[in-house]
């Protein structure tokens, strides 16, 4: 929090959204694998490791919609970044908020490539914990001006809006979905509960618009109705893990998707009308994680932004692990 407070979120979000696109303009270089989940009746713990070769990294995380009527986090997360030449890690760092904030810094960069360009509205579907990042890595990436809320929960939407207050964003608290989403170019969904649910009807989506469906993702949860997807042009991180827990869990296997670095290195397009519907679903990948610890590792360096932590044995002679124990009692 103190080196966002240093830089400036905007600038962060802004860095963060430029280091996320090198990362995936090297995407063929990098371990892919579906993030490692754990499922329970309550809720998700997941791993998501990845490396590109020369440094490797690893995120948990959690998603527990039910945490938040007893005042904990619904998402909560910390990571680790390793020297793959020694297997010794260099960087653990907290990532709860890091994850909010390499969410937005993703979400602005695919924006940046499917976006009607000169879009100045986004729809907020969901105003948790996430929506201030999506809100202001938009504003700082794209030129976002006005932003218009709506959430179920009128408190949430009322959080926002404070929270953005001063922050050069027009803000407009809806009543419903339908009333957010007029006007805008871009409409960003992100729930957390945990079923199928449709937070978009086929019929609230005009043409020319970018959908950013980045609600917390499971199997069997969803916030898109089928209707919009078989209209829209879907671009995805890695489809083998947005197959199980993206909207795409609702469509056949052979609904054709993009991948999304293959827009950001120019191997193929991204928007190529005006009226054409893009959709990212978006369930986030473990080299957006790499890329945000990457940042954050470079970032703190020569600052008094981190501790030194005594995290690994170091005996005098490597072989001699007993011996630094027996010597520990003295």
């Amino acid at each position: 929090m103190r080196l966002v407070h240093h830089i400036g979120i905007e600038r962060v979000l802004n860095e963060l959204t430029d280091v996320i696109e090198e990362d995936f303009k090297r995407w063929e270089l990098f371990d892919k694998t579906p993030r490692v989940a754990s499922h329970s009746r309550e809720g998700v713990i997941e791993l998501m490791p990845t490396s590109d070769g020369e440094i490797y990294s690893f995120k948990y995380v959690n998603g527990h919609p039910k945490n938040m009527a007893e005042g904990l986090q619904t998402v909560t997360a910390f990571g680790l970044l390793a020297d793959v030449s020694t297997g010794y890690p260099v960087l653990v760092t907290e990532m709860t908020l890091l994850t909010a904030l390499r969410t937005a810094a993703t979400s602005a960069m695919a924006a940046r490539h499917l976006a009607p360009k000169g879009a100045t509205t986004m729809a907020m579907i969901g105003n948790g914990a996430q929506a201030e990042f999506q809100a202001l890595a938009m504003k700082a990436v794209l030129g976002i001006t006005h932003l218009r809320l709506f959430d179920i929960d009128p408190r949430a939407t009322e959080k926002t809006r404070r929270n953005l207050e001063g922050s050069g964003l027009h803000v407009t608290a809806c009543e419903t979905s339908q009333a957010a989403i007029e006007g805008a170019q871009i409409i960003t969904t992100c729930t957390a509960d945990k079923q199928y649910a449709t937070i978009l009807t086929d019929n609230m989506v005009g043409a020319g618009v970018h959908i950013n469906a980045i609600g917390g993702d499971c199997p069997g949860k969803t916030e898109l109705h089928r209707d919009i997807l078989s209209r829209a042009d879907t671009f995805v991180e890695y489809p083998p893990q947005t197959r199980i827990e993206g909207e795409i869990q609702q469509m056949d296997l052979d609904y054709p998707v993009t991948e999304l670095w293959q827009v950001v290195t120019g191997q193929t397009h991204g928007r190529t009308s005006e009226k054409q519907i893009t959709l990212f679903d978006s369930v986030g990948f473990a080299i957006e994680d790499f890329s945000a610890l990457r940042y954050v590792r470079d970032r703190v360096r020569g600052t008094s932004f981190f501790q030194p932590v005594d995290l690994i044995a170091d005996p005098d002679d490597p072989r001699d692990l007993f011996g630094m124990l027996q010597r520990a009692k003295d």
